[in-house]
């Protein structure tokens, strides 16, 4: 069964940093490309940032300069790495893979981790 598990969401200040991780059960080269969405209270999910296998990356404008997105193909995990972090980053965040199937593709979320920051 293939899984993705978050962690690392958590209460911080604006301006704050935290990093999210996402580990994947099963190589990370199956997954392409692998990303980050979330959503704030009371709105739809939104991208924030995706991940090609061959290093090539996409930010949300709102996120752009602020949060990187990185892999360690090693550990098979996706990070998010977020630096000066607003109120407005408040969310539950999800990762995300997509991945060859018999037939086509298919998506794959993890279970989602909060992320507060206070003002």
């Amino acid at each position: 069964q293939v899984q993705l598990v978050e962690s690392g969401g958590g209460l911080v200040q604006a301006g704050g940093s935290l990093r999210l991780s996402c580990t994947t059960s099963t190589s990370i080269y199956a997954f392409n490309p692998m990303g980050w969405y979330r959503q704030p209270p009371g709105k739809q999910r939104e991208l924030v940032a995706t991940i090609t296998n061959t290093g090539g990356t996409n930010y949300a404008d709102s996120v752009k300069g602020r949060f990187t997105i990185s892999r360690h193909t090693v550990n098979n995990t996706v990070y998010l790495q977020m630096n000066s972090l607003k109120p407005e980053d408040t969310a539950v965040y999800y990762c995300t893979g997509r991945r060859l199937v018999v037939g086509g593709t298919s998506t794959y979320w993890g279970q989602g981790t909060q992320v507060t920051v206070s003002s």
